[in-house]
This record gives structure tokens, sequence and C-alpha cells, in this order.
């Protein structure tokens, strides 16, 4: 009789398939980052492995939910996924499923959130804390914070739970959520990720990166941009035993003549402490100080050709013989490495615009999506490390396209046991070459070359447009 793991169920051999062409091989680097056994027991963990011996199992589902993620256009689609299971299934040997996409999407649903988010944030931490010293920024973890938004099909259900803006008419926009990511800057997974509407009370960036506090790690040096450079945020997370480097915000006044100098452009200043906000407990506001001490650096940079631009940078590090200003600097310039990373995920991986038609399996489409760009970080990773390189120096799009290569080769058992390690070996080595260019303090305008269809945005529902065009009014 076959047995669960042999028939594509949920035993642990059924995982091994879905981990396959990620590089989870013993031998390799960072194997055990998210290996067969992890999948099985966090999915368990949470009770949900389910199918059994049907073709529709916890291991198949996930396989072909991530290969959506990974996949663009048309190969994205619910009928490219049942097809690829089709051919998956008739590989093995075992029984395939009809063409119709609806047992599909009914076992996706069926999915965990709350083990898709686990997984993705466990990739992440064990990434971290196996990544080599020289990966690090002088020795520490750096995290690097930023915010973006995106849009989902319009449905009353995700219009309820994120609401389109106030400023577009009903039936002419998308439902939008608002995220706040945390980053890696050593590896470039996604650490964790917070979730909300893109308007309302409590919904903007910083209300979210609150939420996100436990994901932080004490030592961590949190990088981001000036939306979060305020008193409290730098107090709240100073007091969990983190360092903040974020730009100056433009309303905040600098004057260089005050506080303890440490040079030119740098000095030491005290903050004072705002009135208690409507979200922060009185309890909390009492054990924040009147006065913090920051460091303010401010520096130039200088692009032949363009405006010289002037950098304002507020900071936790405030020993100048150990972080100079030029290291304070160069920390600053690598948090345009989120804005890289967030757009990877979403052009890549499609979270600009997810396909899913209610709240539920958005997140789940979202933490989906995040699991397969953490895998693929992991397998970038580990061609880095073979090969004498930093992660970031991996083409993220390359890494994706080797291990869609050989994903159904993998996962099919169609390569010898004995030889699956030695294919891994030389697909890593030719991701390895696959490097980005080196383009440091890179400036582009927001423009466009190619120009779009030129047809005017909808301004009136479709179906009173409809009714235009067949002369009903």
């Amino acid at each position: 009789m076959r047995s669960v793991a042999d028939s594509g169920g949920s035993g642990s051999g059924g995982f091994r398939r879905v981990v396959a062409a990620f590089l989870s091989q013993p031998g390799l680097p960072f194997a055990s980052v998210l290996s067969a056994e992890r999948i099985e027991r966090t999915f368990a963990r949470h009770g949900n492995l389910f199918g059994g011996t049907g073709i529709y199992s916890t291991v198949i589902t996930l396989w072909a939910f991530l290969g959506q993620a990974l996949r663009d256009g048309k190969q994205a689609s619910c009928r490219a996924a049942v097809a690829e299971i089709v051919t998956h299934q008739q590989a093995l040997g075992q029984p395939a499923p009809t063409s119709d996409t609806g047992d599909y999407c009914r076992a996706r649903a069926k999915l965990s959130e709350a083990a898709l988010r686990e997984l993705t944030v466990e990739a992440a931490a064990d990434l971290e804390a196996q990544s080599p010293t020289a990966w690090l920024w002088k020795g520490r973890h750096a995290k690097l914070v930023d915010g973006s938004t995106f849009t989902m099909p319009d449905t009353p259900e995700n219009q309820a739970a994120f609401p389109q803006p106030d400023s577009q008419a009903a039936g002419c926009g998308f439902p939008i959520a608002r995220v706040c990511m945390i980053l890696s800057l050593a590896t470039a997974a996604v650490t964790d990720v917070a979730i909300g509407p893109y308007a309302g009370k409590e919904t903007g960036e910083t209300a979210l990166l609150r939420e996100l506090f436990d994901s932080l790690d004490e030592g961590d040096v949190v990088v981001a941009d000036r939306y979060y450079c305020s008193f409290l945020m730098i107090a709240l997370l100073l007091g969990r035993g983190m360092d903040v480097c974020a730009r100056m915000h433009q309303r905040r006044h600098v004057d260089f003549r005050r506080g303890r100098r440490l040079g030119r452009g740098d000095h030491l200043v005290h903050w004072t402490k705002p009135d208690r906000p409507e979200w922060m407990d009185e309890a909390t506001y009492d054990r924040i100080p009147q006065t913090m001490m920051l460091r303010e650096v401010r520096f130039h940079v200088v692009e032949p050709g363009r405006r010289t631009k002037v950098l304002t940078i507020a900071t936790t590090l405030l020993d100048a013989d150990v972080y100079s200003k030029e290291d304070v600097a160069e920390l600053y310039g690598f948090r345009w490495n989120s804005e890289l990373d967030i757009r990877s995920i979403k052009r890549t991986l499609g979270l600009d615009h997810v396909r899913c038609k209610s709240p539920e399996m958005v997140r789940n489409e979202l933490w989906t999506i995040l699991l397969a760009h953490n895998m693929i970080r992991a397998t970038a990773a580990a061609a880095a490390l073979l090969h004498d390189k930093r992660p970031r120096q991996i083409s993220f799009a390359g890494t994706c396209q080797y291990v869609l290569s050989s994903w159904m080769l993998l996962s099919s058992g169609l390569i010898a046991p004995s030889r699956i390690l030695e294919h891994c070996l030389m697909l890593l080595q030719r991701i390895s070459e696959c490097e980005v260019a080196d383009r440091p303090n890179r400036i582009e305008p927001r423009v466009i070359k190619r120009r779009r269809d030129r047809y005017p945005l909808m301004t009136r529902p479709r179906w009173k447009l409809r009714s235009r065009l067949s002369g009903d009014n």
C-alpha cells in the first residue's frame, strides 16, 4: 500500500518535494531555514494538515500557491496552477484533478494564515541568525523599515475591510491596503509585516510599525525614513534596546550651533518629550524620560551634473569614535535598499495588485508571496555564501528564474536522488553569476518613457458607462 508521504499527502516526504526547488538539501547552506520537517510541524501545530490521500492536500495546495506567487501574467492564474498540478501528478503517476479550478480554490482557502505567517517570519529569523559577520553592518543586525500599499479586486468584502480612497467615486477604484515591512539589510528577507486599511484612525505606517516591535531584537539598528523620525518612536525603540538611524523629519528645526559639537555638521543635542498622544496610554508615556540625547548628522550628497542634496540624520549611535559621521551616512544610504526590495516583491511577485476576492484570502496571498520571497532570498544567500559574495549582489529576479526552471524537475522526482545535490550546486553556481550592477547613491527621476494607452480614467461606475454606450440614458 502507498503511504501518505509517497502519495503526495501531508507527510514529510510530500513537503520535501515542496521545498526541493528551493535547494533545501542536506549539505547546502541554510538547508534548515525552511525544511520539510519545519513546514509539516508548523501546519500540524495549527491543525492545518488536510487532504490525506486526496489530490488537494496541504502539500500540493501550498506547492501550487507558492508557484502562483513566483510566476507572473497568465502563469499566475488559478487555471495555470491547476494545470501545473495535473502535470505534477502525472509525472508522479498519481491521480490528476479535473481542469475545474473550484476544488483548488477551496483547498487554498483552507490554508492557515497563522501557519503561513509563522513560516515566513521564522525563515527570515533563522536566515538572519546564520548570516556570517561579513554580511552585517559593523557586526550589527540592521533592519530596514518602510511602508507601501497594494490594491485588490473590487469586491464588497474587500471594500469593507480595505476601503478605496474617499476621493474616488464608488465603483471607480480598487480596495487598497497599507503595509509596513521590516527587511534585513544583510539578507533582504522580510522579517515581518503589518497590514491595515489605507486610511482611518491608527492605520498609518507608524501605527503599523508599533505592531511589529516584538519582531525586532535587542541590539538591532533600525534604519527608516523621515516619517518614523519622532521623539516617541525613537524613545520606544531605544527602550527596547535598539538603536535608530532615520532622516530628520521636515518639521523639526535643526541648529548645529547648539548642543555638544562632535565635528562639522555633527553634534549631540537633547530632544524634549512632547505631549501624550491619544494612542499612547499614560503608563507607557510616564516611563518615557522627559529628555533624550540624540546625535544629529548633516552631510551632502554630491552627484555630477546635479544639484547637491543636503541630508540631516537623527541617530542614537552617539559614540563618534565607534560610529563616525561617514559610518552614519553610509548606514542611512542603505535605506534605499528597502525601496528596491519592496519594488521586487510588488513587481516580480505581483504584490502591487493581488488576485484574491476576500480579505481572508488577501492576507493568505500576502503571506504566501512573502514566504516565496524569503525562500528565494535564502537560495540567493546560499549561492552568495558558497561563492564568496553578499546576498544583495545576487539578482532576485535571476534567482527566481533559475528556481522556476528547476521547479517541476525537482518536485516531481525526475532527478535521481544521488544527483540532486550535484544539480543544486550547479544551480547555485549559475545563480551566483546573476549579479546586479553596483550603483551606489543612485538617483532616478520618477518618469516613464513608454506611454500607456490613452484611455481616460474611470470616473463613473462601469454599469453607468455601459448604459450610456447602449443608449439607455
